[in-house]
C-alpha cells in the first residue's frame, strides 16, 4: 500500500466531506443525523502512528440518526453506501475484509464495498457504548462507577464532522468529565489504593524478593499514573495507553522522571525512594489543585520501617472529608471499576462491569 499516512480522525473527516456527505445530500435530503468518528481505536484518541493501519484502521465513521430514521432507512443506507461509496479515500481503501469479522483490515476492491460506516439510532449506540443513554437516562453514581475510563473516552473523544441532531454533542458535553463528588471519590479510592502497597518496595526486597520487589514497583508505577489522570481530569485509557495520555499531561515530566527511576533502579532503596517522591509529586499536585486541606507530600518512614513513603491515606482522609454527598459517602473504598478490575476483556461487556462493581461494592460493604 503506498498512501501515505494521515492522522485517522482527519482520513475520516475526507471521507465524510467528500463521499458521505455528498451522497446524503442527494438522497436524504433535509434528514437530521450526526457524523463522527468515535468508539474504539487509537486514532480515536490521537495515537495512531503508521502501525494503526495493519488492523481496524482506515476511512470509518458512525452516522448517527433519530430512531424513526435508523430503522425506516438504516438498511437502505447501507447498502447506499456499499453501491457508491468510493473503492478509496486518499490511496485508503474503503472496503474491509474479511467481512463481519471482529478484526478487519483495508482490502481493495473493485466491487460492492464492504464499508465501516456504521448507521445506528443515537440512543442505541450511545447504549451500546456505555449500557445507558445518557440523554435520556441521567448517569447515576453506579453508571459513573460502573463504565471504565476507556469506555467514557471512546465517547467523548475523537472528531464529530457534523451533528444536525444536537444529541451527540450534548451526550458528550454531559460525559465530560465525573461530577465533582464522584472525582473526589475515586481520587481517595486511588490514594487508597497506593497506600496499601507503597511500602512493600522495599519490604520485598528485605527478604530476598528482587523480583517481588520490582512487580510492587511497577504496579504502583501504574496506580501514581493513573492518579495523575484523575488529577488533571483525564479519563485513563486502558494499558497499551496508559504511558501515552500520562506523558501529554504538562506536570506529568518530573513524575515521570522518578517514575522511571524506579523502575529501572538495581538497588531497592533507591526503587523505593523513587516511588515515594513520584507519589510525593502527586500530592504536591493535588495540593495546588486546592481540593480540600493542604497534606504535607513530604517523604518520610513507614512507622518504625526503614522504607521512605508518604503514607498516602493522608491524602485519601482529606478527600474524604470534603465528600458531602450521603451516597458517596456510604461507599467503601472500592472505586470505579477501573480500580479494582485489571482485565482488558472486561472493558468490552459492560454487563459483566456493573455487575462486577455492584458485587465488590457488596463485597467492601459486608466485610466493613
Amino acid at each position: 500500500m503506498t498512501a501515505t499516512f494521515l492522522p485517522g480522525l482527519e482520513l475520516c473527516g475526507i471521507l465524510y466531506r467528500e463521499a458521505v456527505r455528498p451522497l446524503l445530500d442527494e438522497v436524504y435530503p433535509g434528514m437530521p443525523y450526526a457524523a463522527a468518528r468515535i468508539g474504539s481505536g487509537s486514532e480515536v484518541l490521537g495515537y495512531d502512528t503508521e502501525r494503526s493501519a495493519d488492523h481496524d484502521w482506515g476511512p470509518r465513521l458512525q452516522l448517527l440518526l433519530r430512531p424513526e430514521d435508523a430503522a425506516a432507512h438504516g438498511a437502505a443506507l447501507r447498502r447506499m453506501f456499499a453501491e457508491r461509496l468510493p473503492e478509496e479515500v486518499r490511496g485508503w481503501p474503503t472496503n474491509f475484509a474479511p467481512p463481519g469479522e471482529r478484526v478487519q483490515v483495508m482490502t481493495p476492491t473493485t466491487g460492492s464495498v464492504n464499508h465501516r460506516i456504521d448507521v445506528a439510532g443515537t440512543a442505541d449506540w450511545l447504549s451500546g457504548a456505555l449500557g445507558f443513554d445518557p440523554l435520556d437516562h441521567r448517569p447515576g453514581l453506579l453508571d459513573w462507577l460502573a463504565v471504565p475510563g476507556q469506555r467514557l473516552l471512546e465517547v467523548t473523544a475523537g472528531a464529530v464532522y457534523h451533528d444536525g441532531l444536537g444529541r451527540l454533542t450534548d451526550a458528550r458535553a454531559a460525559l465530560a468529565w465525573y461530577p465533582d463528588q464522584v472525582w473526589r471519590y475515586l481520587l481517595a479510592c486511588q490514594w487508597q489504593r497506593i497506600s496499601q502497597e507503597e511500602a512493600f518496595v522495599g519490604r520485598a526486597a528485605e527478604v530476598g524478593d528482587e523480583l517481588g520487589s520490582r512487580v510492587v514497583a511497577a504496579r504502583l508505577a501504574r496506580e501514581v499514573v493513573r492518579l495523575c489522570l484523575l488529577l488533571a481530569r483525564r479519563y485513563a485509557p486502558y494499558s497499551k495507553w496508559l504511558g501515552t495520555a500520562f506523558a501529554r499531561l504538562p506536570e506529568a515530566a518530573p513524575i515521570a522522571a522518578a517514575l522511571r527511576t524506579a523502575l529501572g533502579a538495581d538497588a531497592p532503596s533507591d526503587r523505593q525512594r523513587a516511588v515515594a517522591e513520584a507519589a510525593a509529586l502527586a500530592g504536591a499536585w493535588q495540593n495546588r489543585l486546592a481540593l480540600c486541606a493542604t497534606v504535607d507530600p513530604s517523604v518520610r518512614r513507614y512507622h518504625g520501617r526503614p522504607f521512605p513513603v508518604v503514607h498516602a491515606e493522608r491524602f485519601t482522609a482529606a478527600l474524604l472529608e470534603t465528600v458531602d454527598d450521603p451516597a458517596v459517602r456510604a461507599l467503601p473504598l472500592a472505586g470505579g471499576i477501573d480500580q479494582f478490575v485489571d482485565s482488558t476483556d472486561a472493558l468490552g461487556d459492560l454487563g459483566a462491569c456493573r455487575r462486577l462493581t455492584r458485587a465488590a461494592l457488596r463485597l467492601d460493604q459486608d466485610r466493613a
